[in-house]
């Protein structure tokens, strides 16, 4: 999701003017538009569903970590501790 820098940077004029434009254009292309005030970043609109996308993908990379941190530190537990812990046979 490379931003192209002619399309996904707006002025907040132009989301006032037409929201409807900039709502269809996240839908679509799948990358959020910047808006700018005074040529200076202030919002960011991305369509809700890349939005979620983005927090899944973030859950899990730091679950990841985590696990990741727990093995190096020794905190593991073997298969059969954990059906026994989850009562699963």
């Amino acid at each position: 999701m490379k931003t192209k820098f002619s399309e996904d940077i707006v002025p907040i004029s132009v989301l006032k003017v037409n929201p409807g434009k900039i709502i269809k254009q996240v839908q679509e292309v799948h990358r959020p538009v910047v808006l700018t005030s005074r040529g200076r970043g202030v919002a960011v609109v991305q369509a809700l569903h890349d939005y979620e996308s983005n927090i899944e993908q973030q859950e899990f990379m730091k679950a990841v970590v985590k696990g990741m941190v727990d093995l190096e530190e020794g905190r593991e537990l073997s298969l059969a501790e954990v059906k026994k812990t989850l009562k699963i046979k």
